[in-house]
């Protein structure tokens, strides 16, 4: 697929918008390897190449093992995701597939369980951003395999 347009450098400031919710939510306290498994899963839902590369190196520069992004799509069948990860999994799902029906009752008490309020928000909003920046991605077609990890990543 041909790419479209550069959306970073057309909409400067929507994209600044974006990173500035990247930056909160890096300082939020959601641990990085559970932001990355997010992010990654999300991709892989929504068919973001892009993202999927890019979220699979950071994840593995912040500590993920190749066994655990391996087995992402399948991860209610595998026994390598604690009941931390798998409560953000499944709200990361059900957000991202909210046009499927309503989140239901289970995954929210399960996720709002193990993150509270404050977390609960902050992992939400992750998810919000995930799906944005896959939509980005996927609309102008930029390129799977151009992403440059930048130092402070």
């Amino acid at each position: 697929m041909q790419p479209r347009i550069d959306y970073t450098t057309a909409a400067p400031g929507a994209y600044a918008a974006m990173r500035a919710m990247e930056t909160y939510l890096h300082q939020s306290g959601l641990e990085a390897r559970l932001l990355e498994l997010v992010k990654t899963r999300v991709s892989q839902i929504n068919g973001c190449a892009y993202c999927i590369d890019m979220h699979t190196q950071i994840a593995r520069v912040v500590g993920e093992t190749e066994q655990r992004l391996y087995a992402l799509s399948a991860w209610r069948e595998t026994p390598f995701f604690t009941d931390r990860e798998r409560a953000a999994l499944a709200w990361a799902e059900a957000l991202t597939r909210i046009a499927d029906g309503p989140v239901p009752d289970a995954v929210y008490a399960a996720a709002h369980a193990h993150f509270g309020d404050r977390g609960l928000a902050d992992l939400s909003l992750a998810i919000v951003a995930i799906n944005g920046w896959n939509r980005m991605a996927t609309a102008f077609a930029t390129p799977p395999g151009s992403y440059r990890r930048a130092r402070s990543e």
